[in-house]
Formats: C-alpha cells, sequence, structure tokens
C-alpha cells in the first residue's frame, strides 16, 4: 500500500480542527477508505460533535476534566455538575457493568462491554438535552465527550478496527488503546505486564484511525503505553525498541 497524507475524512469548520491531521501520514488511500465504506455513507453525528468539540477544548483549555460514568444518571449529573467530558473506563465495565460477572481489570468482559455503555450514557445525555430544548432552557451543553477504553484492542489489527468502529458507532468522541499484549493484559497497577513491539502497537493504531476514517469521523485517538513499569516484551526484534531494553 502507498502512503498518503491527505486526510481521507474531512473535518468540519470548526477552528481548531484546520490542519488537525497535516504532517500524519496514514500507509492507505483515500480509495481504500472509500472501498470499504460501502455504497450508503452513514452519519455517525454524535461522535462528530464530539471529537471536533473535544479537540476544541483541548485546545482552549490546559486540560479537560473528566470523571468516569458508569451511568447515565451520573454522566446527566456531571455535565450538571460542570463537568465538559465524560471517562469510560474498561476497569468500570470489567468490575461493575459486566455481563460476564465481576472480574478485576484484566479485559475480562465482552468487546462490545464498552460501546454498549457509552451508547447508554449518550442516550441519556440526549434525553437530558431533549427536555431542557423543549423547555427552552441552555445553561448546558449536554453531548458531553466521551473518552472511551478500548484496552489492547481485544486482539489484532481486525480487532482494533471493528472495535473503534463499534465506539463511534455508540457516540464515543475519543478512545484510547495500550500497548499490552492483549491476551495477557493486567491492570496498570499490576506486575507482569506484558508489552507488544512498537511497530506491532502502530499497526493498532493504524487500524484504529483507518476505522475513523472508514466512518468519516475525526475521533480523537490515544496511544497509551505501560513502558513506565512494565518489564515484560513479546520480542525483541523491533529496533524501535532496543535503544530501551536493558
Amino acid at each position: 500500500m502507498t502512503t498518503t497524507t491527505t486526510n481521507p475524512t474531512t473535518p468540519s469548520n470548526v477552528l481548531p480542527l484546520r490542519g488537525r491531521f497535516d504532517g500524519i501520514e496514514r500507509p492507505y488511500t483515500e480509495d481504500d477508505v472509500r472501498r470499504l465504506r460501502g455504497s450508503l455513507r452513514v452519519e455517525h453525528t454524535i461522535a462528530r460533535h464530539g471529537a471536533e468539540r473535544l479537540w476544541q477544548l483541548m485546545h482552549e483549555r490546559p486540560f479537560v476534566r473528566a470523571l468516569g460514568a458508569l451511568t447515565g444518571n451520573q454522566a446527566v449529573q456531571m455535565v450538571r455538575g460542570g463537568l465538559e467530558a465524560i471517562y469510560m473506563s474498561g476497569w468500570q465495565v470489567a468490575a461493575d457493568g459486566n455481563p460476564s460477572g465481576m472480574y478485576p481489570d484484566q479485559s475480562l468482559y465482552p468487546a462490545d462491554g464498552v460501546p454498549n455503555l457509552v451508547r447508554r450514557i449518550n442516550q441519556s445525555l440526549q434525553r437530558a438535552d431533549q427536555i431542557d430544548h423543549a423547555e427552552g432552557r441552555t445553561k448546558h451543553h449536554w453531548f458531553a465527550p466521551i473518552v472511551a477504553d478500548a484496552e489492547a484492542g481485544f486482539g489484532g489489527p481486525l480487532n482494533a478496527f471493528e472495535l473503534m468502529k463499534s465506539m463511534i458507532a455508540a457516540g464515543a468522541a475519543g478512545v484510547h488503546f495500550e500497548d499490552q499484549l492483549s491476551s495477557a493484559k493486567k491492570c496498570g497497577h499490576l506486575g507482569g505486564k506484558v508489552l507488544v513491539p512498537t511497530n506491532q502497537f502502530i499497526r493498532t493504531l493504524v487500524a484504529a484511525r483507518l476505522a475513523a476514517d472508514v466512518m468519516d469521523v475525526p475521533t480523537v485517538l490515544i496511544a497509551r503505553t505501560d513502558a513506565d513499569s512494565a518489564r515484560l516484551l513479546t520480542s525483541d526484534v523491533d529496533p524501535a525498541d532496543r535503544p530501551f531494553i536493558k
């Protein structure tokens, strides 16, 4: 595949988004994106609005405050209390929003667990917005951007691609992936964490960005690492990792 710096997704005219992807190389073409979209263009309004607003807030504030919400009512109260963004943790879902039982932070829940919670919270925020709009109240911006935890992607690049699509369809504004080995995922506070090589993690991130481009949403994609405390790596063949291996 060829490399292109052309943006397959066209952001709106929100000022901070102009030039957002300048200098970013994508190892796929606009034709690849169009081919994967299908013949019917589906709009993802909440995800697009959230991504644009999150990016704008990040340029207007030193930082954006957020708390983790597990229910729609919690999210409504957070926005009513003045928070401008909502966080969605995989740990929360594993422990208290898990149809498979109550587990620690080890990705022991269905891959659609976080997208389903994102969808429910957005539905609650949408209802709060409808009520205020009907009564002429404009104090709160109810569609607070949701930043969602995608763990280590629940597998390889294809899994990350499908998970990112599900996050966007549910209305997530930002999504973060981590560089742990998905099958050995552990909470960041625990020992025994296993990382994947840098270039393998990059493939996960590329798959996630491709999914966002296919969905035509400028999702804020966040890469996080456990390299500061992890001591294990699946392979030392990646030249990018060698300066940091002891």
